[in-house]
């Protein structure tokens, strides 16, 4: 799970820190940098909200008996995958005008006063780090195997992305983001139709869906999760040796209906918007 949790980790990671890096940009090129606090503020405060959601999810359910640990985890399954889904969606759209929205928002928000800027921080930042709770929760009930190894994973991504928006807000590194989160956003659809099927799965052993016992296919002599390669098929795509008949038509239904409309062209517009807008 570990490359799974890096990858959200990098991509939650580096939106949140783009939006940071426009704020802060704007802020300074305009010379208002008095207000730089509470843009940090709200950032701040953003995280440990995050942290704190994800810490109450994955550490306050042991108290549940095993039929409502798999419901309640079945469901967030599904919640983490819905917002995936919506975020490569919504980067995908709105990287050509998150610039300028941002600008225009922190303008108002100076007009009010630093409590507003505060707030437009911590909303800028929270709703990332929020999804990045929930997905760890999801990430932790699907390993199976304790926090180290998805906490680790998306400790790394976090910190990547955090260095590489710094590293585009100084302008030490240039590459073009629109490829980087369209290739992040491919695979994340496959990892996101993992999750699905998982917390399907969860959902069948709670018994509030049907068709447990009804297998798909059965690779656990040929394929099984404790090889390496299943590791690694797991660890990246949520790989289940046994997987039930629910299981694969999600999975399959998922990626034939989202990976299209994620790779559909474009309308023409600038060439890096999100790379532009950092500059700026």
């Amino acid at each position: 799970m570990w490359f799974a949790s890096a990858l959200i980790g990098l991509r939650e990671g580096l939106e949140a820190a783009l939006v940071v890096s426009i704020l802060v940009a704007f802020l300074v090129k305009t010379e208002r940098q008095h207000a730089l606090r509470w843009v940090w503020l709200g950032v701040g405060v953003a995280i440990a909200l995050s942290v704190g959601v994800g810490a109450i999810l994955t550490y306050s359910t042991a108290q549940l008996s095993f039929e409502q640990q798999e419901l309640l985890g079945g469901a967030l399954s599904i919640v983490a995958v819905a917002f995936v889904t919506a975020m490569i969606f919504w980067m995908r759209k709105a990287s050509r005008t998150i610039a300028a929205e941002l600008r225009g928002k922190m303008d108002e928000a100076l007009d009010v006063g630093p409590l507003a800027v505060l707030i437009l921080s911590f909303f800028a930042v929270g709703r990332e780090g929020l999804e990045t709770a929930v997905f760890f929760y999801s990430t932790v009930q699907t390993a199976q195997t304790g926090t180290t190894e998805p906490l680790i994973g998306f400790t790394a991504g976090i910190l990547v992305a955090v260095a590489l928006a710094y590293l585009l807000y100084r302008g030490a590194v240039r590459f073009d983001l629109g490829k980087f989160f369209t290739i992040t956003g491919v695979l994340l659809v496959f990892v996101a139709a993992g999750v699905l099927g998982y917390g399907l799965h969860d959902l069948q052993e709670a018994a509030f869906l049907p068709g447990l016992n009804t297998l798909a296919f059965d690779a656990s002599a040929v394929l099984p999760e404790t090889s390496w390669y299943g590791a690694l098929l797991k660890g990246i795509f949520n790989y289940s040796q046994q997987t039930t008949v629910l299981q694969a038509v999600a999975w399959v239904a998922y990626v034939a209906i989202v990976l299209p409309l994620f790779l559909r062209p474009k309308n023409k517009a600038t060439a890096d918007p999100a790379a532009a807008a950092v500059k700026e």
